[in-house]
């Protein structure tokens, strides 16, 4: 057995995941963080298929330290993806990470952008620190942060909420508080929403905010079909159909003052 930890490297994926299309990776990820992923052998994701595909991709770049079938691939168990893993004590990672004892460095990868950021994982980085491994952020897209830049909105106070209620009035009760909240304090909102239900999220939001609220909508960030629409909800009103995502493609949605 090793006496040296391995390393807890935590690797962007892009932000094609779902999307019609596919940019080529080094358009979103710098060649360094492709490079190093490449090295990396042992991983941890959500999905075991999304992450094969991904280091297929990284292949055709940068030969992989191990072939697809020799990669050591763990998942994530469902209970996390259902109820998550950010909160203290809600799941304990630190088996999955066994193989840092024997000295391998671990990948943490979710099914697109910067894993345990509005993705599971944070279980496993607090895992890591616990056995006192390194933790190490490799450079890539960051979907939320990508869309407060576009958005307009204050980038000095913002809060990220998840998924809004599906029931139509738990809905409409959410978004009017945190409507509040942002007039109230200036911090900007953020959440998002399954694809398929993007447009129903949207109308919801037309409907429910105020005319002078600013609505900010990004989807298909990083691809050449990626857009901002940063308005306030009056003119949203006039053109709701204008920026507005599809129901298949990831979307970030924002509300300020």
């Amino acid at each position: 057995m090793s006496s040296t930890l391995g390393t807890l490297y935590l690797v962007p994926a892009p932000l094609d995941f779902g999307c019609a299309t596919q940019a080529p990776l080094t358009d979103a990820l710098p060649d360094a963080t492709l490079q190093r992923a490449a090295r990396i052998t042992h991983w941890i994701c959500e999905n075991a298929k999304s992450a094969r595909a991904y280091l297929k991709r990284i292949d055709a770049l940068h030969p992989l330290a191990a072939t697809i079938q020799e990669q050591q691939i763990q998942e994530l168990p469902r209970e996390v993806h259902k109820k998550g893993d950010h909160a203290a004590g809600s799941f304990d990672a630190r088996p999955l990470l066994a193989a840092a004892r024997q000295g391998h460095d671990i990948g943490l990868v979710s099914e697109a952008g910067m894993p345990a950021i509005a993705d599971p994982g944070a279980s496993v980085v607090r895992a890591a620190h616990a056995l006192g491994m390194p933790v190490v952020p490799l450079v890539g897209p960051v979907s939320l942060l990508l869309a407060l830049a576009a958005s307009g909105l204050s980038g000095q106070n913002f809060a990220f909420t998840g998924y809004l209620p599906q029931d139509a009035a738990e809905r409409t009760a959410r978004i009017r508080m945190l409507e509040s909240l942002a007039q109230k304090t200036g911090q900007s909102q953020l959440f998002i929403e399954t694809p398929y239900r993007n447009a129903a999220l949207l109308q919801a939001l037309i409907a429910g905010l105020q005319p002078n609220t600013r609505l900010s909508v990004s989807h298909g960030l990083t691809l050449s079909t990626g857009h901002t629409r940063s308005a306030a909800v009056h003119e949203w009103r006039q053109r709701p159909g204008t920026g507005a995502p599809d129901n298949a493609t990831p979307a970030v949605f924002a509300i300020g003052p």
